[in-house]
């Protein structure tokens, strides 16, 4: 993948980046990134033809690609696959959580099992990527980094599962980063507005017309890429973010300023 060449050097050379839902969208942009600034990866996923595709696209930065079919939401094989692949490639640098799932619905209309689902996948996800990455982690020197969005700091219609879900993430950033800073590990996030080309916006703008209209809402007037995203997960694994921890970047167009309720509108 392409996207701006911030950093000329391979920054991340030699080092091991784990990614929880790396096998598509914004984490398969991000473990793109590291390969190419040459770090080792490690992809987590659920669906065996998506990984085997993303292994053989990692490959062609000549470093050491590892792909486990995993449930992010199973906290032993999780800490089973940490343990393993940690004594296979090396010690873990980068903990990336990038599982997630969406879905517009209304409150009203949502089950239970609806709900939880998405809490599952994302809260539940990115604290076991985290919990079972720590033990296994470089320390100090150790990155966790979680993908959150607009909808923890403003409310969306159609999105309090999502809403209680992200919300939920940017306070576990900002409780491990207290836990984990006294040893060298930070703990960050980003907070990505509507992106281009990802599943999460196919479902919540599943027209043309629908995706001009957000795109307009936004004061870039225009969606972001995931090599933006992939960009701004490459600063937060390099040197020149090791005195931030505790805190969710918004890369959001600024839709920040709008609040994430412009989102809600259209949907």
């Amino acid at each position: 993948m392409g996207g701006a060449d911030i950093f000329k050097d391979r920054i991340l050379d030699g080092q091991h980046a784990v990614i929880a839902g790396g096998s598509s969208g914004i984490g398969l942009g991000v473990a793109n990134r590291y390969a190419q600034h040459g770090a080792n990866v490690t992809v987590l996923g659920r669906n065996p033809d998506k990984l085997a595709a993303a292994k053989s696209e990692l490959e062609s930065y000549g470093t050491t690609v590892t792909t486990i079919p995993i449930d992010v939401r199973d906290f032993e094989a999780m800490e089973a696959a940490m343990a393993e692949v940690s004594a296979a490639v090396g010690p873990i640098d980068i903990a990336l959580a990038a599982a997630a799932g969406n879905f517009p619905a209304p409150a009203v209309a949502m089950s239970g099992n609806g709900f939880a689902a998405v809490i599952d996948i994302d809260l539940r996800g990115a604290f076991h990527t985290f919990r079972t990455a720590f033990p296994n982690m470089t320390k100090p020197g150790g990155r966790c980094i979680a993908i959150s969005a607009p909808q923890a700091v403003s409310p969306v219609s159609l999105q309090v599962h999502v809403g209680a879900a992200k919300a939920g993430i940017d306070n576990l950033i900002k409780g491990l980063a207290l836990e984990w800073g006294p040893v060298g590990v930070t703990v960050t996030g980003f907070s990505p507005g509507p992106i281009a080309d990802t599943e999460g916006m196919a479902r919540l703008t599943p027209t043309p017309e629908a995706e001009k209209k957000m795109a307009d809402a936004m004061p870039l007037k225009r969606y972001g890429t995931v090599d933006e995203m992939a960009d701004i997960a490459l600063f937060l694994a390099s040197p020149a973010a090791a005195y931030i921890t505790g805190h969710t970047v918004a890369i959001d167009g600024g839709m920040a300023l709008l609040g994430a309720g412009v989102m809600g509108a259209m949907l």
